[in-house]
């Protein structure tokens, strides 16, 4: 697990996705330490679902977090970060 301190830049990444394997490049941006704010609103349902489970999947299996934020909006962040939703 990452230790964050006060110096350290954690980044995040805005991915408005167009195609299914987009949704690559959000797992591998986690994997590589960042935070993806994930868009499939360009998307038809059909592929922004499947990008979804997709990307799940990989973050579930990185250990990481995930939040809906809206319909087709995501967020998905490496473990040990930790997020509050108001």
């Amino acid at each position: 697990m990452n230790q964050f301190t006060p110096n350290h830049i954690h980044e995040l990444v805005l991915i408005r996705a167009k195609h299914v394997e987009e949704g690559c490049r959000a797992v591998l941006e986690v994997r590589s330490q960042k935070t993806v704010l994930l868009d499939l609103s360009g998307m038809d349902n059909p592929q922004a679902q499947r990008t979804t489970d997709f990307v799940c999947g990989g973050i579930e299996a990185l250990d990481g977090g995930q939040h809906r934020l809206d319909e087709h909006v995501f967020l998905f962040t490496p473990s040990g970060i930790q997020v509050t939703l108001n």
